[in-house]
């Protein structure tokens, strides 16, 4: 049972009502019979002695008369559960209620407190013992004659079988009432380990079931709060796992694509090539200028590729230095204001010369740069215009990338910043591997600045960068 935690959750509620719960019931014991039901006793014996003595008072004939002091007694002691005694002043028996005395009528029995009540004071005595024979409350009240003198006394008795017969009452109530917690208890706490075993079970079953690739469902969240946070991280995991899945089998497709296609390209160069190309000098030329195009749009995906495996370790690590702005923009920029021209667009750059120099990695995010402008251009149609923007505010650097393509809908533009997220309007594979946006905004992040996207009518992307960052 100790084995699992289910047991030692049991064990652990349960224990301590065994040994507390016994413990507290015999200290209560103690305290109900010491404190309370035995004082409780001796008050109302003195209560009964101090009433019958009242009564004797006003018959003062039992005290000469046998017959007067039997009948007395025969009168008084059926409402009552003790033992009450006649005794002359001298302290002899002069009636009892209790026939085994009728054989000691008229001897002295000379009781404990005598002294004490022929003095005229009430007399207690208490004798702890467990004897079925002995009394031990022992009351004696004096009972003084109307004329003055002591008449007699009244001796009330309690033996201690009625006592523990009390007792022993009050005992089995406590303890019933202890056993009857201690099974409540145990129930409770056995009803408490189930419900906390289970969702723990489920759990592991469903982990089980995750690392065999048999469940992708997330469990519902049970009420209790650290289970909740348990079964919370465990649908957290399904969801990311599921994502990684989603992202490994859209990477597959996507490379197989990727890299058929300028693979294809090159087997066919080098087929034409050895099937006599190369004799001609022009045709030669641009076999090779087509390899050459086609491995470096595979040198570009190994790149894309690198910046991804870099963004799942955490390792994107930046060497920051003083950077010209003006100048460094319009270098990282110029290369593609060719590719722009080849597709029949208008190409604008607007750098304001005095822009303040920033602590930027430069060709980081140059290269985020190159994602975003050859996104604009490779969406623009034909006759359209491309243009780079860049100015300072708010103590922020802000370099802006603006085309007249057919814009993002509202509802994509969020996920197109996704790795291998291509929106619904393109084609089954359109060219590239759906990086290069998730690459800029990690690498703009990683400068501790912000891309936004407009993209209703055209889309605008603009970076924005702190120029003294903390």
């Amino acid at each position: 049972m100790l084995r699992t935690l289910r047991g030692r959750f049991i064990i652990s509620h349960v224990l301590p009502l065994f040994v507390v719960v016994p413990l507290m019931g015999l200290a209560l014991i103690y305290v109900l019979e010491t404190r309370v039901v035995l004082p409780n006793l001796i008050d109302e014996l003195t209560g009964e002695a101090v009433l019958l003595a009242d009564l004797a008072r006003a018959q003062p004939a039992i005290w000469s008369d046998p017959g007067q002091a039997r009948g007395f007694v025969t009168r008084v002691a059926p409402h009552l559960d003790d033992r009450v005694m006649l005794l002359s002043p001298d302290g002899r028996l002069l009636a009892s209620s209790d026939p085994s005395d009728r054989s000691r009528i008229g001897t002295p029995i000379a009781p404990p407190g005598l002294a004490s009540a022929t003095g005229g004071r009430l007399s207690v005595r208490t004798i702890h013992s467990r004897r079925p024979d002995v009394e031990i409350v022992d009351v004696l009240e004096p009972v003084e004659r109307a004329g003055g003198g002591l008449a007699g006394f009244i001796r009330v008795t309690l033996s201690a079988e009625t006592v523990i017969d009390e007792f022993f009452k009050r005992r089995n109530l406590i303890a019933g009432t202890l056993a009857g917690g201690i099974l409540v208890g145990s129930a409770i706490g056995w009803v408490l380990a189930v419900n906390l075993g289970r969702p723990l079970q489920q759990v592991t079953t469903s982990v089980e079931e995750l690392a065999g690739g048999e469940r992708w469902t997330p469990l519902p969240e049970p009420p209790l709060e650290e289970m909740g946070a348990l079964v919370r991280a465990f649908n957290g995991l399904v969801v990311r796992l599921r994502k990684m899945e989603d992202a490994r089998r859209q990477l597959l497709a996507n490379l197989v694509h990727e890299l058929g296609r300028p693979l294809g390209a090159l087997r066919s160069a080098i087929q034409a090539l050895q099937r006599g190309a190369g004799e001609r000098p022009d045709l030669r030329q641009e076999l090779l200028s087509g390899i050459d195009d086609e491995i470096g749009r595979m040198g570009r995906l190994v790149e894309d590729l690198a910046q991804v495996h870099d963004r799942i370790l955490g390792s994107l690590e930046l060497e920051r230095r003083d950077v010209n702005i003006p100048e460094w923009l319009r270098h990282a920029v110029t290369p593609w204001a060719a590719a722009a021209a080849r597709k029949g667009l208008r190409w604008t750059v607007a750098v304001p010369p005095d822009l303040p120099p920033a602590k930027i990695d430069p060709d980081r995010l140059a290269q985020a740069m190159g994602n975003l402008v050859s996104n604009a251009i490779k969406f623009t149609p034909e006759g359209g215009a491309v243009s780079v923007a860049a100015g300072v505010e708010d103590d922020d650097l802000w370099i802006r990338v603006e085309d007249t393509g057919p814009g993002i809908p509202p509802g994509e533009q969020e996920r197109i910043f996704e790795p291998f997220y291509r929106g619904r309007g393109s084609h089954r594979f359109p060219p590239g591997m759906g990086l290069g946006l998730a690459i800029a905004r990690d690498l703009v992040t990683a400068h501790m600045g912000t891309l936004e996207l407009e993209g209703n009518q055209g889309t605008r992307f603009t970076i924005r960068l702190p120029l003294h960052p903390s």
